[in-house]
This record gives C-alpha cells, sequence and structure tokens, in this order.
C-alpha cells in the first residue's frame, strides 16, 4: 500500500490534462463518426460498441467500456504499476463519460449518420480511425492508455511465444468476425479494418513522430576527419566507439551520429569523400532526448 501512494504521489498535472484531452478525442472520433453508422473500433472498445448493440438500451457503449476495461487494468496493475493503472483508468472514465455526453446530453445527433461524414462509410472509417488513433496515441504518450487489451497482451503474449502486436491483431480479427456473424454482413466489419488501419497509423505518428530522426552508424579507418566534416557540416555532436572488424580483425572506429532524413544523402556524400571504404548503416530514431542544452555554458 505504501509502494502504491509513492507511485501516486508522481502524478502530473499536466499529464492529466494531456490525458483528459485523449479521452475527448478518442470518445468523438468513436461516438461522431464509427458508431452512427455502425462500424467498430479495436480491442475492447469495438467490443463494447458491439455489445452496446446487441444488448438493451440500459446497457450502452459508457457502461461496457468501464465495465470492461477496469478490471483488466485492475489485473495488469502488477506489470504495468499504479501510476499507469491509474492514469489508464482515469482516461477510460472521461472517454466514457464523454461518450454518454455526446449520445445523450449533448444537442449532437449521432443516431443514425456521423454529424460531420453523413452515412459515407469510407470516411467515417478513415476520420474515426485517425481522430480515435489521436487519442489513443495521446494518451500513450503521456503514460497511460484507453484499451486494456493492450495490457493483457503484454501480461499473456510471452505466455503463448507470440508479439504483443500479433496478441492484439489476433483480437481484433476475431472481434471483427464475430461482428460479421452477429450482424449477418461483412461490409462494416471490413470498413471497420479500414478504420483501424487508419488508427494504428496515426497512433504510430502521435507517439513516435511524423518525422522521426535518422540514427547513422559508420565503421571507418579515418573517424577524426570524418568527425571534423560532419560537426562542421551539421554543427552537431557524435560518438565514437572503437570495434575490431570481423573479418580482417583490424581495429576500427564506429560513430553513431543522428541526422533528420533531409540530412542523410550529404551525411553519405561526406563520408564517401573522406572515406570510400567506410560502412554505413541508416536506421529510423523514434524519440531523440538530450541534455546539451542544459549543459551549455551561458
Amino acid at each position: 500500500m505504501k509502494e502504491i501512494f509513492t507511485q501516486l504521489k508522481k502524478i502530473k498535472i499536466n499529464r492529466m490534462i494531456m490525458l483528459t484531452v485523449a479521452g475527448i478525442i478518442n470518445s468523438f472520433g468513436v461516438v461522431c463518426f464509427l458508431a452512427p453508422v455502425h462500424l467498430y473500433d479495436s480491442g475492447i472498445s469495438g467490443t463494447s460498441m458491439l455489445l452496446g448493440q446487441v444488448t438493451p438500451e440500459y446497457l450502452t457503449l459508457s457502461l461496457f467500456l468501464l465495465v470492461l476495461n477496469v478490471p483488466l487494468f485492475a489485473y495488469g496493475y502488477k506489470k504495468q504499476g499504479a501510476l499507469f493503472t491509474f492514469y489508464a483508468i482515469y482516461t477510460v472514465l472521461i472517454y466514457s463519460v464523454m461518450a454518454w455526453l455526446i449520445t445523450d446530453v449533448l444537442p449532437i445527433d449521432v443516431s443514425f449518420a456521423s454529424p460531420l461524414a453523413g452515412n459515407d462509410l469510407l470516411l467515417c472509417a478513415l476520420f474515426g480511425g485517425m481522430v480515435s488513433g489521436v487519442g489513443s496515441g495521446l494518451a500513450i504518450r503521456n503514460g497511460g492508455a484507453i484499451d486494456g487489451i493492450e495490457v493483457i497482451a503484454v501480461i499473456f503474449a510471452k505466455r503463448l511465444g507470440v508479439t504483443v502486436g500479433t496478441f492484439v491483431m489476433a483480437y481484433n480479427v476475431i472481434l471483427y468476425v464475430i461482428c460479421g456473424c452477429v450482424i449477418q454482413s461483412w461490409i462494416l466489419p471490413l470498413y471497420s479494418i479500414v478504420a483501424y488501419g487508419a488508427a494504428l497509423k496515426t497512433v504510430d505518428f502521435i507517439v513516435e513522430g511524423i518525422d522521426r530522426a535518422k540514427s547513422a552508424m559508420i565503421v571507418t579507418e579515418k573517424p577524426d576527419e570524418i568527425c571534423s566534416a560532419l560537426s562542421k557540416e551539421f554543427e552537431s555532436g557524435m560518438t565514437k566507439i572503437d570495434v575490431v572488424g570481423g573479418y580482417s580483425n583490424s581495429k576500427k572506429t564506429m560513430i553513431y551520429f543522428i541526422v533528420n532524413r533531409f540530412q542523410v544523402t550529404k551525411l553519405k556524400e561526406l563520408v564517401r569523400e573522406i572515406d570510400k571504404q567506410a560502412y554505413i548503416t541508416i536506421s529510423e530514431v523514434a524519440d531523440v532526448f538530450s541534455g546539451n542544452e542544459k549543459n551549455k555554458k551561458p
């Protein structure tokens, strides 16, 4: 119990604000684009939408979101910690309350068509997926989550010998197959897959950034000349690591350097001008954190 209170003391107001925004945005995407035309979100949100359709009217989407998600987050407490669990449950609560407000309180008619995209299934799928993806991405980026299936995936995927992504994908495939069987039509589940794809890509953009940096690893015998040229051209630091060639058994240096996508071509040209035998690999980097700015002397 003491450990729980210690973790909860780390709650940050700015994150609570962003998680509130995330819950509101996610509910807007689902309730205003997907639910009116009977498209399905992924994970527990999609399961809640299906259950809301096939059960009595008083069993609403908002109710199922809480009933299904909260126990899953609570179950994952030991794996994810008290702070994550609190953030996740709070975000789902905001999502649930906002979904109820849009459906039953606010003067927005979402009973038979999207108030913005009408009955156009493709528009509803694309924009519903993107908007809800923004909400999910913001939640993840700020230490929370909106869907409990991801927590369960983290716990059980390794035991089943699959990746978290495969576990979530399998769950959603099964969900959409069940949806097709229940409504006896495959049009809406297929469009729901479009929404799922749009949401996944949007989550990646929000969590990892639209314009991700590139990391360059350069193995060379002329590290000083290359470092000098790169530093002069890009006005940025780099890391040098002593290495040994596996085939030649000769001593070399590996240079680790971060650039953006517009600088990759120039980097390769500079390196090739100095050392035509240099070995270069370029990889994507989701986030770059540096304390250099704080450490600079005024």
